[in-house]
């Protein structure tokens, strides 16, 4: 019997919009893994896709699954959002079931779709994500691409540094283009926990990097990344220290500010992985 794997993208999309997408009005969604504790009693309302609402709702979905993915190889951007729905959860907050196309990060070549639901709580906290995708690029050459990548960092004889990346005129040299690729993994997990239903972000440059050398397996560095905030047009200032192997998550410590301001301590921390000269992608690595 065939697996899944064999199975066409059409079909396995389908039988996810079963699980993500909202049930038709009268009904109750598929519970599946979602945390939220309240009831669903409105059969939600329609959004425009091409509104701002759902393309936020769905970059947040991508920044946390890029920050899980942890691979700088499968970074993904927003292509176009197909469907939109919002449900309003008494006692939860706002809920956006997604249908969207994604592009290749670095390429910008249709990188296959995603179904997600990005939940808003009330409170203070990251969006909670539920997000499954049917990608286009093969596995195997993913981990590759990442192999070579880390094997790049790895020997190098002295630490890398480098600033203001891309340059003004968006050009990245080559020997930091493996260091910008896992800025914008890291920075991915910045953009999902700093994400609210009226905020998003998009990583413009890092404006510095530092590695630290490691006796053991995994590569660090110490980033400061300048994030683009939406819809405020503010620049905010975070620095960054991640720790990277591939197939392994990635660790993030980070605290953010106002570009125009110095740093505060008030940091955010997590294990994950985590867009710029187009806002969507930023220049090829």
């Amino acid at each position: 019997m065939r697996g899944l794997s064999a199975l066409p993208p059409a079909f396995l999309l389908l039988r996810l919009s079963a699980l993500l997408l909202p049930a038709a009005a009268g009904r109750e969604p598929s519970p599946g893994r979602e945390p939220s504790p309240g009831r669903e009693l409105s059969p939600g309302r329609e959004l425009s896709p091409g509104s701002r609402l759902a393309a936020a709702a769905a970059r947040a979905a991508l920044h946390y699954r890029n920050s899980r993915a942890a691979s700088p190889a499968a970074l993904q951007a927003l292509g176009q959002v197909r469907k939109a729905t919002l449900k309003s959860i008494p006692g939860s907050g706002h809920k956006y079931y997604l249908q969207f196309t994604t592009e290749d990060y670095k390429t910008g070549e249709n990188a296959g779709s995603c179904l997600a639901t990005v939940l808003y709580p009330k409170k203070k906290s990251p969006p909670v994500v539920t997000i499954k995708c049917v990608p286009a690029k093969d596995q195997k050459e993913i981990q590759e691409e990442d192999n070579r990548i880390y094997q790049i960092i790895r020997h190098q004889t002295k630490p890398i540094q480098g600033n203001y990346i891309p340059d003004s005129y968006g050009i990245i040299n080559p020997a930091l283009e493996p260091v910008w690729a896992l800025a914008v993994v890291g920075s991915s997990y910045i953009m999902w926990e700093k994400s609210t239903e009226n905020v998003g972000y998009f990583m413009a440059q890092v404006k510095s990097v530092q590695q630290w050398m490691r006796k053991d397996d995994f590569v660090e560095f110490d980033y400061t990344v300048l994030l683009h905030e939406l819809p405020t047009q503010e620049i905010i200032s975070c620095h960054m220290r991640l720790t990277w192997r591939p197939s392994h998550p990635l660790k993030v410590k980070y605290f953010c500010a106002p570009e125009s301001e110095e740093l505060d301590d008030g940091s955010g921390m997590g294990s994950g992985s985590a867009a710029g000269i187009s806002q969507e992608r930023g220049a090829n690595f």
